[in-house]
């Protein structure tokens, strides 16, 4: 039997884990500029984190641990707390106890870092998924059960079909009204910018301030922003095409919680939607909301339907 040794990542693994990765977890393929980017040149990466599994010479899985070395804006370094955002083992090489030595060194990792507890796999900004799929990745999720990680939530991911949307006259006339008291939707200005990443940050989470910023310079088109705002403050707002660039891919989007209940949830959902449509674009997607949250209500009624159930997880370290 082939032995398998594990240990910190190397620069000449880069291409290899992309390709072990697409063989151990072909429902979510990823490509090297995006593991590049969200992993190798993230702030927070250490190449000690990333265990990495070998067998004669090649890569048979690997675990990332990651702390963060620096704060998103608005937060702290979050010293309790460390993160596991993937995991996975080569089919050759599973029922072997590799999965669990590495996710063991990927704790260990984040032990001696002085972590208390670690979440797999809500690390934010750079999360590959929202957390483990029961049901696409059974033996995954088990073996983190087995290790003492726990449910903590479970959010949802959600999808629905462009083609032939049209916004509701309900939702017209709704916003004809809200028109007439004073709201405008529309995209920002360059000087709203900094309320808006401020909004985003402050209201909802500093993830969102970030995912606006890093799309605003990433060039996304202003007009896949949408505000809803009076003349003196903002209200919500709508957005796609903000993760990776991915138009198809909706939010971040949010109502402050005071102006929750006057519709303005409902329609920058469907303007965002129809402004989708007109690019041509033939579905809208996202990965992340609560079924039982008001969003995720929104969404259904809006149309969209479950395609998918994380669990988000927890770990206490001794």
């Amino acid at each position: 039997m082939t032995e398998i040794t594990i240990r910190g990542f190397a620069p000449h693994d880069a291409p290899d884990l992309v390709d072990a990765w697409n063989r151990c977890l072909p429902h979510d393929p990823i490509t090297a500029g995006w593991f590049r980017d969200s992993v190798l040149l993230d702030p927070n990466f250490d190449p000690e984190g990333l265990r990495v599994a070998v067998a004669d010479g090649q890569v048979a899985g690997c675990a990332y641990a990651v702390r963060r070395l620096t704060p998103l804006a608005g937060t702290d370094l979050e010293p309790e707390t460390g993160w596991i955002p993937f995991f996975f083992v080569d089919p050759r090489h599973r029922r072997r106890g590799v999965g669990r030595r590495l996710l063991d060194e990927a704790l260990g990792f984040l032990r001696a870092a002085g972590r208390s507890r670690v979440d797999f796999a809500s690390y934010t900004p750079n999360y590959f998924l929202p957390g483990a799929d029961a049901e696409t990745y059974p033996a995954g999720y088990a073996t983190l059960r087995a290790l003492g990680f726990t449910d903590l939530y479970s959010p949802v991911a959600m999808d629905r079909s462009l083609v032939g949307h049209v916004t509701p006259g309900d939702v017209r006339a709704l916003q004809a009204a809200r028109t007439a008291e004073g709201y405008d939707f529309r995209p920002p200005d360059d000087g709203e910018l900094p309320e808006l990443i401020r909004f985003a940050g402050e209201v909802f989470n500093p993830d969102w301030g970030e995912a606006v910023r890093n799309a605003v310079l990433g060039g996304i088109p202003r007009d896949r922003i949408l505000l809803a705002r009076t003349a003196d403050r903002l209200a919500g707002f709508a957005m796609y095409g903000a993760y990776r660039g991915i138009p198809e891919r909706f939010g971040p989007f949010g109502v402050d919680p005071a102006e929750r209940g006057t519709g303005l949830g409902k329609i920058l959902l469907h303007a965002v939607m129809t402004r989708m449509r007109a690019e041509g674009l033939h579905s809208s997607w996202f990965l992340w909301t609560g079924e039982a949250s008001p969003a995720g209500h929104l969404y259904a009624k809006a149309g969209y339907t479950i395609t998918r159930r994380f669990h988000v997880m927890r770990c206490q370290l001794g």
